[in-house]
């Protein structure tokens, strides 16, 4: 891969590098709370999902096993603080069962779409629990990603998930550790400068978004 495209990926990406730093401590814990935490997070931040973490800790929850055989209202109350709490319960328990019976390849060619079929799995979650807790290479998107890219000049505001990732993925190579690091960037770029209304002027990207140059910044 040596096309412009991924040139100027590549230069987004050391870029957010030497603003933030390395994120890999986003993923230094097990892969049970990797997914727990993906359904947790869903129309919430995530310092509310850590008190609700926490709280399933404590309880000794805090596993799928654990989960598949928990009792709903109580994980309810325990996760609490993430909102949406009977309705998350209900989809921890049926995921911490499913995936305790699933048989199929842990592959993003199998496992992927057996996920999407879940009720309460969308695409971002699924490929959250793919990329970040079963190490599988699979660009996650958010609303994040496409602001940014947006607001950059690289894509309409109005892409599709799986075009703004098919686009992601075929000017990457496919290795997950760069795609945890890319992902990890965007969000602590979003809540840093790239918030809804930005903050340009000290942006690391200024010098290369199309907006900030809008703005004669």
């Amino acid at each position: 891969m040596n096309t412009a495209t991924t040139k100027r990926l590549q230069e987004i990406f050391e870029l957010l590098t030497a603003e933030y730093g390395r994120r890999n401590k986003w993923w230094s814990e097990s892969k049970d709370e990797i997914v727990i935490g993906a359904i947790l997070t869903q129309n919430t931040n995530w310092l509310n999902v850590e008190k609700s973490l926490a709280n399933l800790r404590a309880a000794e929850k805090l596993s799928l096993a654990a989960l598949a055989e928990a009792d709903a209202a109580e994980v309810a109350e325990l996760i609490r603080p993430s909102g949406y709490h009977n309705k998350k319960s209900r989809v921890l328990i049926d995921l911490s069962q499913a995936i305790s019976n699933y048989q199929g390849a842990c592959s993003i060619v199998d496992f992927r779409p057996w996920l999407l079929s879940l009720k309460g799995i969308g695409p971002e979650t699924a490929d959250s629990i793919l990329l970040y807790g079963y190490q599988l290479p699979i660009f996650v998107i958010d609303a994040y990603t496409i602001r940014i890219f947006s607001r950059l000049g690289l894509c309409s505001a109005r892409i599709t998930y799986h075009e703004l990732q098919n686009w992601f993925m075929q000017h990457l190579p496919p290795e997950t550790d760069l795609y945890r690091e890319y992902h990890a960037l965007l969000i602590s770029h979003a809540k840093t400068f790239c918030l809804k209304k930005p903050k340009c002027a000290a942006c690391p990207l200024k010098a290369i978004c199309l907006f900030a140059k809008d703005l004669s910044l």
